[in-house]
């Protein structure tokens, strides 16, 4: 009886961090380049009361045995990495990943890191960086008479300046690819993802070629959460921690009539 008290807890304290992370996903519904979280379980150790296959007095094996299992846990929770819907916006330096990797962005202690916002800006010397201050790790910078900028679908970026009639070319961009981009690092905010061991290292790549996604100009990502969707997985979770509560309860009710039987 007092294992189903401890074995509900588990389920109410998963379902609790499954609420966390839907809320996580509720407040980022209109965060550029978010990706939303899912939490995965996994079950606990089992109690072995008697194995299958064991023999019996007559000398013939139990096909079935009896294991009781002690709850739940969470075992990770992963980003998932499905395509937001396109937002136009007519910026001339909003860039959207139309397809798998990641734009490279220069932290200030030189390390690289990485994002799908391509919500960018220039500086007053013309170098695009995000709205954070982090420049782009390609070194793109615009003169600051340039009166159009156009980007093109694989990563060229050029200036029109007074005194000529065509634009000229003052950067690429390239795009990086992980091949487990789950097990990068966000720990950092910001729409910025770090590189890990398990994420593997950064695979650079001209925007269109080798698998990686075009880039479209004058429009962003926006988030992949889909407000309906995390409402049933709300209800869902709230319904199983309710659930699980009632075992508590129910088993608390049969420890209290145990307790009360008399002769």
């Amino acid at each position: 009886m007092i294992r189903s008290l401890f074995t509900a807890a588990t389920g109410m304290i998963s379902q609790q961090m499954n609420i966390d992370t839907i809320a996580h996903n509720m407040a980022n519904v209109n965060t550029t380049g978010f990706k939303k979280s899912r939490v995965n379980f996994q079950d606990l150790l089992y109690e072995t009361i008697k194995p299958a296959g064991s023999e019996t007095t007559a000398g013939t094996t139990i096909p079935e045995g009896i294991q009781i299992g002690h709850g739940v846990r969470p075992s990770s929770i992963a980003k998932v990495f499905s395509p937001g819907s396109a937002i136009q916006t007519g910026n001339a330096l909003d860039m959207m990943i139309e397809g798998d990797g990641f734009f490279q962005i220069l932290l200030p202690d030189g390390t690289t890191a990485y994002s799908r916002d391509g919500s960018f800006k220039q500086d007053q010397n013309g170098i695009v960086q995000t709205a954070d201050g982090f420049a782009m790790a390609d070194g793109i910078t615009i003169p600051t008479n340039a009166t159009l900028v156009t980007v093109s679908g694989d990563g060229t970026v050029s200036a029109l300046v007074p005194g000529n009639s065509t634009p000229q070319a003052v950067g690429t961009i390239q795009l990086a690819r992980f091949s487990n981009p789950s097990g990068m690092d966000a720990s950092m905010g910001r729409n910025i993802l770090l590189e890990t061991e398990a994420s593997g290292t950064a695979q650079l790549g001209t925007p269109g070629l080798d698998g990686t996604g075009t880039l479209a100009q004058g429009f962003l990502e926006n988030s992949n959460v889909q407000v309906v969707e995390e409402i049933l997985n709300m209800i869902i979770a709230q319904r199983a921690y309710e659930a699980n509560s009632k075992v508590i309860q129910t088993a608390d009710e049969m420890l209290q009539t145990a307790n009360n039987v008399r002769r």
